[in-house]
């Protein structure tokens, strides 16, 4: 008899995304199964139930899936869930806390390609500006293009101090320089335009962060990104759909939708390479960047 593809999606807060159980069925899993208010500490419990209940043969179709809203305890947790496993017994595991991991793969893989096809240059020694940076998708975004050779800074609407935490917490953890910025009023968060190169925008969704008239100081920004869909935009005049766009600023705009579209594009690949690969993956946001380079043929 085929046995299933299971899936095991474990959060630490009291219920876990309907948008990833959709994803994750529709990539083939033929069962989901949450497990909410879930501790570091339980985690290992957890991964040696999923791996001892089946064959050696059948560990490959089983997958854990962890998310949550917190990057940091998602990767403590797959570390864990790896430090857990007992070879031969092994299954596969996927950390994107509230989506962050492929949404920022999807913004920066899209800013990429336009930077090549549109600019003929790269992420290298690019000024890449951040608003929202204090949120997962915006620090994930930063320590991406930080590893690609960019200039980041984080820019957080409750003052520097937050930010500066999580710069720290980047360098400590993935040895990558971060700038914190003060983006606590219009003045400061103007400040960080003129020498922008790059302006991401990842702030809380139906937030108009940056106006066109502020925008207006970005004279040599050649790429804007905006990943809320959720109207207004983020910075104002990026419309839903801008793919490689002209603004009013003169950079090129690309939309929350263009943006998305790769994000679920990402998201169901990666639950697809689990759901048939012969070897365990731990895939985490290295890889959801590497896959949505391969969703754009980068």
């Amino acid at each position: 008899m085929t046995k299933k593809n299971i899936l095991h999606m474990i959060s630490p807060q009291e219920n876990v995304s309907p948008f990833d159980v959709n994803m994750a069925c529709d990539a083939g899993y033929d069962l989901v199964i949450p497990y909410t208010n879930v501790n570091l500490t339980d985690v290992k419990g957890l991964v040696q139930d999923a791996i001892f209940s089946r064959s050696v043969k059948n560990t490959k179709k089983t997958g854990m899936f962890i998310c949550g809203k917190d990057a940091s305890l998602a990767l403590d947790m797959m570390d864990m869930a790896r430090k857990s496993m007992v070879p031969p017994f092994e299954i596969s595991v996927f950390p994107d806390p509230a989506g962050s991991f492929t949404t920022a793969a999807a913004m920066v893989a899209c800013t990429e390609q336009t930077l090549k096809n549109k600019f003929n240059t790269d992420f290298n020694n690019k000024n890449v500006v951040i608003y929202g940076g204090k949120g997962i998708v915006g620090g994930i975004s930063a320590i991406m293009c930080a590893q690609k050779g960019s200039k980041c800074t984080i820019v957080g609407y409750d003052g520097i101090a937050n930010v500066r935490k999580k710069a720290e917490e980047y360098k400590s953890r993935f040895g990558v320089d971060i700038t914190p910025g003060d983006g606590s009023t219009d003045e400061l968060n103007s400040s960080y335009l003129p020498d922008a190169d790059i302006i991401f925008c990842a702030a809380r969704a139906g937030t108009q962060v940056i106006s066109k008239d502020q925008l207006k100081l970005a004279k040599r920004t050649q790429i804007l990104a905006d990943v809320n869909a959720v109207p207004p935009a983020g910075l104002e005049g990026i419309n839903l759909k801008d793919d490689d766009s002209k603004h009013s600023c003169g950079a090129l705009s690309i939309g929350p939708l263009t943006s998305g579209d790769i994000k679920v594009k990402t998201q169901y690949k990666m639950f697809e390479k689990m759901c048939s690969t012969e070897t365990p993956l731990y895939l985490n946001f290295d890889e959801a960047l590497v896959t949505a380079r391969e969703v754009l043929g980068i």
